[in-house]
């Protein structure tokens, strides 16, 4: 049976777009965000409504491909490709975009996409030490001054500090729907836990968000439904960020009969994996925060273990999946050092997938994933 609530929330966010353009009729600004790194807060106390954007789409990476290398990560030239197509409504929509230089095929994409859109390029350090936070603030900062310049607005300490209760109220909201699937089993697919957390990041509304989110989370707890077989091997999936279009291996994974409880990437857990200081320097608070997001771009990147550690426990995960899109290089390297932190450290399974957008290699990866499972079992 489908729970009403979440296909109440699928029926709401489903015009995303509408109420984008409708609150953009309304006299207000929209600001683009490519990455977890770029401050959701900033945009909020710059009353203008901060949106992510599209990249998780194969059908756009051939009008990509006319400009940008084919083995490049598919997500860059997806991200690319809509912009080329002026395909993305939320691109469309966007006054400006904030970009990150997270990994070197995204920040020399991002020069051709100034070419689209005004872009603030966020110069991001590499490291997680003292040192780095007080430089990520100053960049912070420069992104305060210049929302600030374009949009005729003051972003006063003060609504730097609303935008972070109200931010913090949709972690713990979202979170709090994620955290369902610790329960065994699972109440919750993989693929609804990816649904959710991809089709929050596209709303303008966040109070509603909130409520709908609350709303999915007491029914569901509610119903004491399970949507995982008892005996369904429960994975862990870390990596590459996935979406609504760039979901197969999910998809994958639970047709082969996984339990996928948990998705360790920036748009899915590590979204909601901390909360913001709301006593600190909000700029300070804002720059460690999200600084310490552990991707693979860091070097050393030891939060990611210490947080593979942290949900493998919490969710009772019986393996790690690692997704890696083809040419993404730091997470490619770093799947070496993480199957072995898995194996010998946590003393469960590993499977690294490398794949990128397109459904060629899905029968492949079938056969792969069959064999993994029926080894767990």
């Amino acid at each position: 049976m489908p729970y009403p609530t979440l296909e109440h929330f699928r029926d709401i966010t489903g015009r995303n777009v509408l109420a984008l353009q409708e609150a953009k009729a309304g006299g207000k600004k929209v600001v683009g965000q490519y990455c977890i790194y770029s401050p959701l807060e900033i945009a909020l106390a710059a009353d203008a409504i901060p949106v992510s954007l599209c990249g998780t789409k194969n059908d756009s990476i051939p009008a990509a491909e006319t400009m940008l290398p084919r083995s490049l990560c598919p997500l860059i030239k997806s991200s690319f490709g809509f912009a080329l197509q002026d395909s993305c409504p939320y691109l469309a929509a966007s006054d400006i975009v904030v970009a990150d230089t997270t990994c070197d095929g995204k920040k020399k994409m991002y020069e051709l996409l100034a070419e689209y859109k005004p872009i603030v390029l966020l110069q991001l350090p590499q490291i997680q030490d003292e040192e780095a936070h007080t430089y990520w603030r100053a960049q912070y900062a420069g992104l305060v001054a210049r929302l600030e310049r374009d949009f005729g607005v003051s972003i006063t300490e003060e609504k730097l500090r609303a935008a972070i209760r109200l931010t913090n109220r949709l972690r713990v909201a979202l979170k709090d729907v994620l955290d369902l699937a610790k329960l065994k089993p699972s109440p919750l697919k993989g693929m609804d836990l990816l649904d959710i957390s991809f089709r929050v990041s596209f709303m303008s509304d966040y109070e509603r968000a909130i409520g709908l989110l609350w709303g999915i989370a007491a029914e569901i707890r509610e119903s004491g439904e399970a949507r995982a077989a008892d005996h369904a091997p429960r994975i862990l999936l870390t990596g590459v960020p996935a979406g609504l279009g760039s979901h197969k291996v999910i998809e994958l994974l639970e047709e082969c009969g996984a339990s996928v409880v948990c998705i360790d990437s920036c748009t899915c857990y590590k979204k909601v994996r901390q909360m913001i200081d709301e006593t600190d320097d909000p700029l300070t608070a804002l720059a460690r925060c999200y600084l310490d997001t552990p991707c693979s771009v860091m070097s050393p990147n030891p939060n990611r273990y210490d947080t593979l550690r942290e949900l493998a426990a919490d969710f009772q995960a019986d393996a790690v999946v690692d997704l890696t899109w083809q040419g993404c290089q730091t997470y490619d390297v770093e799947s070496w050092s993480i199957k072995k932190f898995v194996r010998d450290e946590l003393d469960l399974p590993f499977l690294q997938i490398v794949t990128d957008y397109s459904p060629a290699d899905t029968e492949q990866l079938k056969v792969r994933i069959e064999a993994f499972l029926e080894m767990l079992r």
